[in-house]
């Protein structure tokens, strides 16, 4: 199943759009995200493959503020060895993210849904402290954090939604997502727009 969302930041200043397809137990996704921040105005794409266990497989990341364009590309062998390409002629660097197989990327509402999906939290009570390697936009920068996930209701066959906190640091937050664990609600950071709306304006 193919399908197109789309995400408006909390407080109008962003846009993140995915083109998803969902298999029987992978999934990838090609998405792009345009962000209005005090910082600086930055744009980001990238290209996600999930294996068939819920597991990050590849990770190519484009960002580009007015100054400069970075890249990144993460490569999660069979055997789960990370390897880390900046594209800056400097070759692959093999990383130490034993046991890991999450990756999350800053600003971005779709990447919730690889731990949602890997372990089954919209539709199985559970809570899990998972080690996850986090991509910082716009510097791409790389480093391993602890995010807690943990099912508040499952899947309510009626309304299609289930809700998951997400607990980091100080930051907790309740996503609601869909039947098939991808945010529809990300309070602090968006919010997925219904087919045929239209963004608030800033």
């Amino acid at each position: 199943m193919t399908t197109m969302l789309t995400w408006q930041a909390d407080g109008g200043h962003g846009l993140e759009g995915a083109r998803l397809l969902l298999q029987p137990h992978g999934y990838r996704a090609l998405g792009r995200m345009v962000k209005a921040e005090p910082e600086g105005d930055f744009t980001a794409s990238y290209r996600l493959i999930v294996g068939e266990g819920g597991e990050l497989v590849r990770l190519s990341v484009t960002a580009a503020t007015a100054e400069r364009e970075r890249h990144l590309t993460i490569n999660r062998t069979d055997d789960g060895i990370w390897l880390l390409d900046t594209g800056t002629g400097g070759g692959t660097t093999r990383a130490d993210f034993a046991g890991i197989v999450d990756v999350d990327l800053e600003y971005s509402a779709m990447f919730n849904t690889l731990p949602i999906r890997r372990l089954s939290l919209h539709r199985q009570p559970g809570e899990h402290l998972i080690r996850m390697v986090f991509v910082s936009l716009p510097a791409l920068d790389v480093e391993v954090v602890e995010q807690i996930y943990r099912t508040v209701s499952v899947l309510d066959e009626h309304t299609g939604e289930a809700v998951v906190e997400f607990r980091t640091g100080d930051f907790v937050a309740e996503l609601v997502v869909d039947a098939d664990g991808v945010v529809l609600s990300y309070p602090g950071i968006a919010t997925r727009l219904l087919q045929g709306s239209t963004p608030a304006a800033g």
